[in-house]
């Protein structure tokens, strides 16, 4: 346990900016994941921006990696760039 008031707070600043990081990553997670299930191309580009932007938020505080935010990005965009092909060309 530790002895110093300045450990203390730090466990109690550490413990907080944990929970909230871990909130924030869930929350991105959730979000990613409702993306991939959607079947409606608008509904996916409406939504795009905001979720991009929310990993990246993540990939700068350093709660997930910046390649992993890269690697989420990427298959998120091409999720995107194909149901705008399959919906572009008439079947």
């Amino acid at each position: 346990m530790a002895n110093h008031i300045s450990a203390k707070k730090r466990i109690r600043n550490t413990e907080t900016k944990r929970t909230l990081n871990r909130y924030q990553a869930r929350t991105v997670r959730n979000a990613v994941k409702k993306l991939r299930e959607t079947e409606d191309q608008e509904q996916l580009v409406k939504e795009m921006p905001a979720v991009v932007s929310k990993i990246d938020k993540l990939a700068r505080k350093n709660v997930i990696h910046k390649n992993k935010a890269a690697n989420l990005k990427s298959k998120l965009m091409r999720k995107a760039n194909k149901a705008k092909l399959s919906s572009a060309t008439p079947a």
